[in-house]
């Protein structure tokens, strides 16, 4: 039997006001509708549900049994809807999120601290692992959302821009080019550097700006965590090229940044999975980590290196 879920509210609502036209005052259909939806239920439960007169509408004992149990199965069902919405908008609970490493250790802490200011009752977990680790724990479910450099086509995570800076170039302050205000990508032909791996969402960017200048570098050392480039190229083994994420620079070292030209940009993405909803804790979360970009942007207007 196929029972719809409006001829069950149509007939307790009948048996409730004892009438087929305040019935349908009260559900807003009218009279015939209401009449109709009764007729279609009895035909489905194949007994006669209520007895119509001239004056009345009066239940059959059938109809009787059926609207008490009804009335409780409805007024349950109502409450659990009630309580559905609740969770779903509940700012409690963890939220995880993943991000790459650069990502983690200069614009997460602030998305931490200000979302426990803002919501303490949300645990703000952080995942910290390179890109690829963190779009698979995404697609597996293992986390609610990441933040990430623009991935590129991708059919299955749907991607939120927050953030675009531009890639520098990361030199010794004994370096020629240390006193420049910039310095063209075509300079870099046959220079030593120090890269990320290919773990980094960063290195295809990279690769493929050097390919575009058609740059033939010498990469003397790939690294996995972003914070050893510093004292690499401060050691002399190279220099290298770095995103505005990466900054500041270490307090005390002899480094030094440049503007590279052309400018070339990353993006930095909020991902999640596509049509998987998130929770009322973790949409507040991302906003919190999408004003903390926006605010950092702003930061940046005022900021000579990026002028």
């Amino acid at each position: 039997m196929n029972y719809s879920l409006r001829q069950l509210r149509v007939f307790v609502t009948v048996a409730q006001a004892k009438s087929f036209s305040r019935a349908g005052d009260i559900i807003g259909l009218s009279q015939s509708a209401v009449s109709h939806s009764v007729k279609e239920l009895e035909q489905q439960t194949g007994v006669r549900l209520i007895d119509r007169t001239t004056r009345e509408v009066v239940l059959t004992e059938a109809g009787q049994h059926l609207a008490a149990r009804l009335e409780r199965v409805l007024d349950e069902l109502n409450s659990t809807l009630r309580e559905a919405g609740q969770v779903g908008q509940q700012l409690t609970g963890t939220v995880r999120v993943a991000a790459s490493q650069t990502i983690s250790a200069h614009l997460i802490p602030q998305c931490i601290a200000e979302s426990n200011r803002r919501y303490p009752e949300i645990n703000f977990v952080l995942h910290d692992h390179p890109q690829q680790w963190v779009l698979e724990s995404i697609r597996h479910g293992e986390v609610d959302f990441g933040i990430v450099i623009d991935p590129g086509p991708v059919s299955d995570l749907e991607c939120d821009e927050i953030l675009s800076e531009p890639f520098f170039l990361l030199c010794r302050d004994d370096h020629p080019w240390a006193s420049q205000t910039t310095v063209p990508w075509s300079e870099l032909q046959q220079v030593r550097l120090v890269v990320q791996d290919y773990a980094s969402g960063s290195r295809p960017l990279i690769d493929a700006a050097l390919a575009r200048f058609g740059i033939q570098a010498a990469i003397v050392q790939e690294i996995g965590h972003p914070a050893t480039i510093f004292p690499m190229v401060e050691a002399g083994i190279g220099s290298s090229i770095l995103p505005a994420l990466a900054l500041p620079l270490p307090q005390g070292s002899r480094l030094c940044v440049k503007r590279l030209i052309p400018e070339i940009e990353r993006k930095i993405m909020l991902v999640q999975r596509k049509n998987r909803s998130l929770s009322g804790a973790a949409q507040a979360l991302r906003e919190v980590v999408r004003q903390q970009a926006c605010a950092l942007n702003r930061a940046r207007e005022s900021d000579p290196l990026f002028n």
